[in-house]
């Protein structure tokens, strides 16, 4: 489980493709005494497991299924992603309750400045607007954010210049597409409405 609160950008170094799966290897700022074989670290809203440490990398294994419903099918070497380490008991949790299962992906439509932050629109597929509400949580990438406004299947967040420096907002353009993972809450009171008393 995780929060939402980036605590590295990473890029990948190796990707090596056997049959339908990948393995990346991903350069991290993470010493690698923070990392155990097995532990599950957030990449860009994915939780994956650490399989390899080396000093500064470590590599995760990627199934078919994953890459189909994730950006990670479109990773190459170079690509930046969000890292956050899961929580442990007693952590702040600075966003949301974040579990790392991608429900689809997210396009970005526009970005606007707005003061000093960037104003973000995006598209969420029509099957998951229904758990997207004003004022709610979502995790864009692995980021928790605050909704601003909803319209269909669209919706708008800002994202502040620290976010922007600290996370690869600052590389996303208009096309492109984004790990969505709805709030888990807004998941289950849908769930509960949708079931008959």
């Amino acid at each position: 489980m995780f929060s939402g609160i980036v605590s590295s950008i990473g890029r990948v170094a190796t990707v090596d493709r056997h049959g339908d799966d990948a393995r990346y290897v991903v350069e991290t700022g993470f010493p690698a005494s923070d990392l155990a074989l097995g532990a599950s670290v957030a990449h860009s809203g994915v939780c994956l497991t650490v399989v390899e440490i080396g000093e500064g990398r470590h590599a995760v294994d990627v199934s078919a299924e994953t890459l189909r419903r994730s950006t990670l099918g479109d990773w190459s070497v170079g690509t930046e992603i969000n890292l956050e380490r899961s929580l442990k008991l007693g952590d702040e949790i600075g966003g949301h309750l974040v579990f790392g299962h991608v429900d689809g992906l997210a396009q970005v439509v526009s970005s606007r400045p707005e003061g000093v932050s960037l104003r973000f629109e995006f598209e969420a597929p029509t099957e998951l607007s229904r758990y997207i509400a004003p004022k709610g949580s979502i995790a864009l990438d692995g980021v928790s954010l605050t909704v601003n406004e909803v319209d269909g299947a669209r919706f708008t967040v800002n994202i502040i210049p620290h976010t922007r420096e600290c996370t690869t907002f600052r590389n996303l353009n208009p096309g492109h597409q984004v790990n969505l993972e709805v709030d888990m809450l807004a998941r289950y009171v849908a769930r509960q409405l949708a079931i008959p008393a």
